[in-house]
């Protein structure tokens, strides 16, 4: 089975935009890409695979039933949050298929089951657009039903007024409305999901929820007693050469002395261990270490609180080549040490 962008996430639930104070669907960086459309008229109990047939009737042979993937699937009203959702599970450690049409997901299941533990927990984003949805899903349901896999539905809610307003917000038209208005698609997609959303064992109702209040959400539901994981990028750069666009929190390293001016340090940089040590036994530098690395504790156990998993601490200095990565070093070590996963880059080092 190919993995194909037949859809962008942009497009699948563009009304669910932050720019209202409403959760955003635009998430599209790594998450794992499904059939096409075609493939929605597949037997769900048998599809061609390079030219091969994968049978879905049972668990696969020489399978462990402990191998079988945990299953979510993922389902609602357009515009009510199914993308913020599944980015939400692709970051608590989910393997991720967005809008797989429904008779391919036992053959999901057998993959991951197949991947010798590597794929241990799979979330599947479908909607009503695919063609034979509803009868598709539940022989696809029975067949998961009768191998004894773990499942749940997770279904998002939101109210007509909701879904018109963040749908007038990006402009773009219902998926289901044709040529009549927005409310038109609305109603029509509630009736065709009104029975899986009575099947669904979480419903979540995302009218008054922002993209972190919905977050939080679901991670009550499947994190567990594991905290959220953050992941850090600490990056050196130089003020000559521009703020780094992507940063969430920027340190400025010019109130300690310059080794540019220590003729036996200038050739070398951050790197170097006599250039760190020469920049932080000067007054101050130990004791912003310890209190930044203190506060960005504080301010890790917000970014986690409101469902912010990557964040892009930046330390500058004038030319990016020793303050900056000598102390960028360091901050990155006391983070590695706490159990942050952190990532150094050197934006600007070697431009000189």
């Amino acid at each position: 089975m190919t993995e194909r962008d037949a859809r962008p996430t942009e497009q699948r639930d563009p009304a669910f935009s932050e720019t209202q104070g409403e959760p955003q669907e635009t998430h599209n960086e790594a998450r794992q890409h499904q059939p096409q459309e075609a493939g929605a008229e597949a037997d769900a109990d048998a599809v061609q695979e390079n030219g091969a047939e994968v049978s879905t009737d049972a668990t696969p042979a020489g399978v462990p039933e402990a191998a079988i993937p945990e299953l979510v699937i993922i389902s609602g009203m357009s515009g009510a949050g199914r993308s913020t959702a599944a980015k939400c599970l692709e970051d608590l450690g989910w393997f991720v298929v967005d809008n797989l049409p429904p008779a391919l997901i036992p053959t999901m299941v057998e993959l991951g089951a197949r991947s010798q533990g590597n794929v241990a927990r799979i979330a599947v984003v479908v909607d009503v657009r695919g063609r034979r949805f509803f009868d598709n899903l539940r022989e696809s349901l029975a067949d998961l039903d009768s191998r004894g896999v773990t499942r749940r539905i997770v279904f998002l809610e939101s109210s007509d007024d909701a879904l018109v307003r963040r749908f007038e917000s990006v402009r773009r038209p219902h998926p289901l409305q044709g040529d009549g208005r927005i409310v038109d698609g609305i109603a029509a997609e509630r009736e065709l999901l009104r029975e899986l959303r009575g099947d669904a064992d979480l419903v979540i109702d995302t009218s008054s929820l922002n993209v972190h209040e919905l977050r939080a959400k679901m991670d009550a539901q499947f994190a567990g007693d594991e905290e959220p994981e953050l992941r850090a990028t600490v990056m050196s750069f130089g003020f000559k050469y521009g703020l780094p666009v992507d940063a969430d929190l920027v340190a400025d390293m010019r109130f300690l002395p310059n080794p540019h001016w220590v003729p036996e340090l200038r050739p070398y940089t951050g790197l170097n261990e006599e250039v760190s040590a020469y920049v932080f036994n000067q007054p101050g530098a130990k004791e912003f270490l310890d209190r930044y690395a203190e506060l960005l504790r504080l301010i890790a156990t917000g970014y986690r609180r409101e469902g912010k998993r990557y964040v892009t601490i930046a330390i500058g200095c004038t030319g990016g080549k020793h303050r900056s990565v000598a102390v960028s070093e360091k901050l990155a070590a006391r983070l590695a040490a706490e159990g942050v996963e952190t990532v150094v880059v050197h934006r600007d080092m070697g431009r000189e």
